[in-house]
C-alpha cells in the first residue's frame, strides 16, 4: 500500500504567514513552494527569490527545486538552475533562483506557488583516479551523438 509518508525532514518558517509545505496530491512527488515577496519577472529577467523556509534535508539525501510546469506553460517562468540543489548540511532560507523566459512581464504575490521540492536519495561516491575506464558501445559520442 503507497504511503504518503516515508520519512521526516524538520523545517523552521521565517514568516508565519509562508504555508507549510505539503504535497497537492497524495503520492505526489514533490512539496509546493512559496514566494515571501510580492515581485515582477520582466521578460528575460531573473531573480533569486525567498520562501521563507529553512529545511533540513535528512542526511544521504537531497533537496531539487524544480519548476512548476504550469508557470512554464502559461508564462515562460522556469528555473534557472533547474533543478537547484539544496545538500543535507544546508541550514540557510531556501531561495527560487526564477527566470522569465516568456514575453510579457510577470507578476506573483506572496504565498503564490513559485517552485517545487522534491527530496531524493544520493548515493555516497569514493572517486578512484584510473588509468583506463571500461569500454562501452557510446565511447565518446556526447551531443547528437545519437543522431536527430
Amino acid at each position: 500500500m503507497p504511503r504518503d509518508r516515508d520519512m521526516q525532514a524538520n523545517f523552521l518558517r521565517l514568516d508565519p504567514e509562508v504555508e507549510i509545505p505539503t504535497r497537492g496530491h497524495i503520492g505526489d512527488a514533490a512539496v509546493d513552494l512559496q514566494t515571501r515577496t510580492d515581485f515582477s519577472l520582466e521578460p528575460g529577467a531573473r531573480a533569486s527569490i525567498p520562501t521563507g523556509l529553512v529545511v533540513a534535508i535528512p542526511e544521504g539525501h537531497a533537496g531539487l527545486v524544480l519548476p512548476r510546469s504550469g508557470h512554464a506553460l502559461r508564462s515562460g517562468v522556469g528555473v534557472v538552475n533547474g533543478p537547484g540543489l539544496i545538500d543535507s548540511g544546508y541550514r540557510g532560507e531556501v531561495s527560487v533562483l526564477l527566470i522569465n523566459h516568456g514575453s510579457e512581464p510577470v507578476s506573483f504575490v506572496k504565498g503564490d506557488r513559485i517552485a517545487q521540492l522534491a527530496v531524493v536519495p544520493m548515493m555516497s561516491v569514493e572517486w578512484v583516479e584510473v588509468e583506463t575506464l571500461d569500454e562501452t558501445s557510446r565511447g565518446s559520442g556526447g551531443f547528437g551523438s545519437t543522431g536527430s
